[in-house]
């Protein structure tokens, strides 16, 4: 066990604070770059240099102040989210200089910890940003939505909005796996042409340059949809009600249309009723208990060349907003990821 000696030489911290809260999409000027000198590790603590961190659309509603999930971010306080680095000073048995670990003290460039919550991660086996993308959280949400909360089957219709995303791109490919037919919405030509070059899907179609979502879905699924992985919300959760099967099932990892900008719901809702329909929302973070099958189950398909994915990194701690807001231009492919180093 390497452990340091306390010949520390002082950090300098820096890290993203929220300085205001947007009312509609986030701007630069929502945000700060603050600096300071940290303090050393502590008896039973580690110091973790960060290298890659994670910026995700649910980042957007802890901008907002009021009741969630998880706890809004406090104006003036930094962020925090999904984040890879590594042990460079330890007084913790548990780890070693030189480990690489999976946390959620993103944001930010050092963070300090006593080990709880953290989980050294082998980066010898894939690259140290994928524990952040296909081999984590975005990963497993859309492994427990489609094969837990959407209980898929073989040989169903499935839709997907967002389809070229993190989460959207590998409910696609775990989807065709189960040998489904599968139907993507994306947002330009090149995602569209990922998705049915590189993901496998049967059908996908550019909704910026559809007149009439429902009518596209409609005649990309015309004995109708068995289940749909709703990412967007707005006019694709309409359209997906307007062509689901009696008694089949929407799924609802999120709703990105309404994030910046809230608006009433589709105004066919009242078709549920008589489609019978079973909507149901979830948190990734109420299935842990299904981390080591996920991770099982997706390196096996990794490993046997079933699963494919994009990532698209940002250079720099402080271009770290950038990313975030470009995730509600629709220009990013894949994951989207900042690499501190």
């Amino acid at each position: 066990m390497r452990v340091s000696t306390l010949n520390y030489i002082m950090k300098t911290q820096q890290e993203i604070h929220l300085k205001t809260r947007p009312d509609s999409v986030p701007t630069p000027d929502d945000f700060e770059l603050a600096e300071y000198e940290m303090n050393n590790p502590g008896e039973g603590e580690i110091l973790v240099e960060n290298e890659w961190i994670s910026v995700d659309p649910y980042m957007r509603g802890r901008m907002n102040q009021g009741d969630s999930y998880v706890p809004p971010f406090q104006i003036g306080e930094p962020m925090d989210g999904g984040c890879v680095g590594k042990v460079i000073e330890s007084r913790n048995s548990r780890f070693s200089e030189g480990d690489y670990v999976l946390g959620e003290k993103g944001w930010r460039k050092y963070w300090i910890s006593d080990g709880s919550g953290v989980e050294r991660v082998d980066e010898k086996a894939v690259s140290p940003e994928n524990y952040l993308g296909i081999l984590g959280m975005t990963g497993m949400t859309a492994y427990v939505g489609l094969l837990e909360i959407g209980n898929l089957e073989e040989g169903q219709t499935v839709f997907v909005s967002a389809a070229s995303g993190a989460v959207g791109s590998t409910v696609c490919q775990i989807a065709k796996i189960r040998n489904c037919k599968v139907v993507g919405s994306a947002g330009s030509r090149e995602k569209i042409k990922w998705l049915k070059n590189k993901a496998g899907v049967d059908e996908a179609f550019n909704y910026k340059e559809t007149d009439n979502i429902s009518a596209r879905v409609g005649e990309l699924c015309p004995d109708g949809i068995d289940l749909y992985f709703d990412n967007v919300g707005g006019d694709h959760l309409g359209a997906a009600i307007d062509h689901m099967k009696d008694f089949s099932q929407i799924v609802c990892c999120g709703m990105i249309s309404g994030y910046n900008n809230p608006q009433p719901g589709p105004a066919n809702l009242f078709k549920i009723i008589g489609k019978r329909l079973l909507i149901e929302g979830f948190i990734v973070r109420d299935h842990l208990d299904l981390r080591d099958k996920f991770v099982e189950d997706m390196t096996s398909w990794i490993q046997d060349g079933k699963i494919t994915w994009e990532n698209t990194v940002t250079e720099g701690l402080k271009n770290a907003p950038i990313a975030f807001i470009d995730l509600f231009r629709g220009e990013k492919m894949g994951k989207a990821l900042v690499k501190l180093k």
